[in-house]
């Protein structure tokens, strides 16, 4: 809304210039001249130069300008591909499947998200039973201003299941509006939560108020641009304004934290995470507890010095449980008396096991007086249950390796949902019996496609220093290792984020025109605990490149595919990996898709979020760490006379996590050191943010794979 008002000027240049012509894909393409200055650092006695700094002004005219010149090259060589047309309409017809979001109560009601097929998003249903007729609660969609719900985060019931606090992201960019709406008469409160990001409110135990964490507002036109400084907790009393919402926990003299809150069962303890940047990021946390029957509630440190992490689990008989990396690099479940916090009291209840627990997940819940812990073997889930005592009390079986999410509730309910998937399976949707620890299938999709036309294999690959990394590969039936399959290749590689099997109803185009999908669980990533992770970060993240390329180059070796046939994607910090790889072995890759990536490693802390990954990243104010990340920053390693891969840089114009400037700075670069014939493009999404809705997902598909069909030289479906 307000806060973004300002990208109407860039939008409305790009919109127009979505309207010209088409390009055809194979002629010469001449790149728009993007602005220049003459400007460079001194960084520790190396002087940098930085000549397309001006593109850090979005809306400066030039760079409006430069953008608009490069969607209409965009555009126009895009709409040129020949198989654009038949991937469009067999998109079209791939993401027309019915599909249902895991469930949740709240008042003896089910809430959950659902599609027909045909929607933008997901509507939010409400049903007194699962078999009873749902009505909408919720139709992002019918939103106005349009904006972005989170399925995953943007929905929060209070106890009684009378009211639901939902997420609104205006143009899909990380600033997030929670609106409250009264199920009893269909209608918005009038009051809202405003300038919050990353973190979902909690409703008190009597519904009358809410706890949520939040920016001071930025200024008009610096939205993109404001770093993350300066959050806090709020209390906001239903009925009464924004304004005269108590601050409840903030340090002034570490600007720099940011704070989740999560409220106790019993509604007495207000549990408070709170990582130096966005939580959890840096797998170290804070940890403090308000008593909120106190007078006056004051926060009381629990543990301090961000020394592990401390993923709040849920509470049972007057314990407060908790995921922790402490001494644990695979994780384990302690317990923690609130009224007596000190270390020296604390229980453990689940020890370190040898498979990992996603500390960047939801990965243990407490439901029906029991444990159900999500863990990685070998880069896929297993689950079982445990008693609070830590008994074990059975695996969960699931229908194969793949990915399992859910299991959510609260101590006294009988019942949880999950759902699970794989790289060629759609999310179906389980109801788990926890007294009798039976599974059925509660909804699985109907798709446009057969899931039995296609299998999937999971490899281990030598690193350079010869350690096994997963690979897990989806092809049709039938495949030749003849070396001349398309194959797309990716990754992500940080902050210990696990990369898992996860459908795509667009990739199923990709394997039915030929192509092979790959994805590598390269250190820096989560699947074998925080060790796995901190391997590869500060002056060790080139390991995560090198992992990368060893994959690219096995890949090869087995004759999966060839370097003209080889393409690479990722996102975000996935995007780095991609724009490190192509700049340092420019000639093992066909083709190379760095989607919303951060690509400047010398300004990144500036913006957003950035500060906050400098515990992935290092600091480039420190010398040592400065040195390593000058020696693979994508936009200062591009060198001209260099033959690049095809190259499509795709990113968002309300990305408020991962700056615009990034690309933009990426992609004037190469295409000035461009000495091959591939193109190197600009794809700048319009009314989007780092994330993106089920509309957004299937259009940036379609630019991805005509793209990789037209220079993979792929077939037509």
């Amino acid at each position: 809304m307000r806060q973004h008002s300002h990208h109407g000027t860039l939008a409305s240049a790009c919109l127009a210039a979505l309207l010209s012509g088409v390009l055809p894909a194979d002629v010469s393409l001449r790149y728009p001249s993007p602005p220049r200055a003459d400007v460079s650092e001194d960084y520790h006695g190396v002087v940098v130069a930085d000549p397309y700094r001006p593109l850090e002004e979005l809306d400066a005219p030039a760079t409006r300008a430069w953008v608009e010149a490069e969607a209409k090259l965009t555009h126009g060589y895009l709409a040129g591909i020949p198989q654009r047309a038949a991937l469009h309409s067999r998109l079209l017809a791939l993401y027309s499947y019915g599909r249902c979001g895991v469930p949740f109560t709240a008042g003896g009601r089910y809430f959950y998200a659902a599609n027909s097929g045909h929607e933008g998003q997901s509507r939010l249903y409400a049903a007194a039973a699962l078999d009873a007729t749902a009505s909408v609660a919720v139709d992002p969609n019918a939103l106005s201003p349009v904006g972005i719900v989170n399925e995953r985060s943007g929905y929060v019931a209070s106890r009684d299941g009378r009211l639901i606090a939902y997420g609104v992201s205006p143009g899909g960019s990380d600033w997030t509006e929670w609106r409250i709406r009264d199920l009893t008469t269909g209608q918005d409160l009038p009051e809202m939560l405003r300038f919050t990001k990353y973190y979902a409110p909690v409703f008190t135990r009597d519904g009358k108020g809410l706890y949520y964490s939040a920016f001071p507002a930025p200024k008009p036109g610096a939205e993109l641009s404001t770093p993350d400084l300066e959050d806090a907790v709020y209390y906001h009393e239903l009925g009464t304004p924004s304004s005269a919402d108590r601050r409840v926990l903030y340090d002034q003299t570490h600007a720099d934290w940011q704070y989740q809150p999560n409220l106790s069962d019993d509604g007495r303890w207000l549990v408070v995470r709170v990582g130096e940047g966005e939580v959890g990021d840096k797998g170290r946390e804070n940890l403090y507890l308000l008593d909120l029957e106190a007078p006056t509630p004051a926060a009381v440190p629990v543990v301090e010095g961000f020394e592990a992490a401390y993923n709040y689990v849920g509470s049972e008989g007057g314990r407060l449980y908790f995921l922790t990396s402490l001494e644990a690099p695979n994780g384990r479940v302690i317990a923690i008396d609130p009224a007596s916090p000190a270390k020296t009291n604390w229980r453990s209840v689940l020890p370190e096991g040898p498979d990992a627990i996603d500390l960047n997940e939801s990965s243990v819940t407490l439901v029906d007086h029991q444990l159900i812990v999500q863990s990685l073997h070998d880069a896929h889930s297993r689950v079982v249950r445990y008693g609070l005592d830590g008994s074990e009390r059975g695996e969960i079986a699931l229908p194969g390796p793949g990915t399992a999410r859910g299991f959510g509730g609260r101590a006294d309910d009988r019942e949880t949902f999950y759902s699970f998937n794989d790289l060629v399976t759609p999310p179906t949707v389980y109801r788990l019996d926890l007294e009798s620890g039976r599974a059925t299938r509660w909804r699985a999709p109907r798709v446009a496609f057969d899931p039995g036309a296609f299998e999937e294999e999971q490899v281990f690959y030598p690193a350079k220093d010869g350690t096994h990394i997963p690979l897990l590969l989806a092809y049709r039936k039938g495949l030749k290792l003849d070396g001349d399959n398309p194959l797309l290749l990716e990754g992500y590689g940080g902050f210990g984020i696990s990369n898992l099997p996860r459908f795509e109803p667009s990739r199923i185009a990709w394997l039915e025109m030929g192509g092979v999908f790959a994805v590598a669980s390269i250190r820096g990533g989560g699947e074998y605990g925080e060790a796995w992770h901190r391997q590869a970060i500060l002056t060790h993240k080139q390991l995560v490149f090198d992992d990368f390329i060893a994959a690219a180059e096995w890949l090869i070796a087995r004759h999966y595919t060839s370097t003209p046939r080889l393409a690479i994607h990722g996102r975000s910090n996935g995007g780095l990996l991609v724009g490190a790889c192509m700049t340092q072995r420019p000639e093992l890759f066909g083709a190379a898709i760095p989607q919303v990536g951060v690509l400047d490693m010398l300004r990144f802390d500036r913006f957003g979020q950035g500060a906050g990954w400098e515990g992935d990243y290092g600091s480039p104010q420190d010398p040592g760490q400065f040195r390593a990340l000058y020696a693979y920053s994508p936009v200062h390693n591009v060198r001209a006379g260099v033959r690049y891969p095809a190259t499509l840089i795709i990113t968002a114009d309300h990305d408020t996590r991962v700056m615009p400037m990034h690309s933009f700075k990426f992609a004037a670069a190469l295409q000035a050191a461009q000495a091959g014939d591939k193109p190197v493009l600009l794809d700048v999404t319009l009314n989007a943010g780092h994330g993106g809705g089920e509309a957004l997902a299937q259009s940036s598909a379609l630019d991805i794979y005509s793209f990789l069909a037209h220079n993979l030289a792929m077939r037509s479906r």
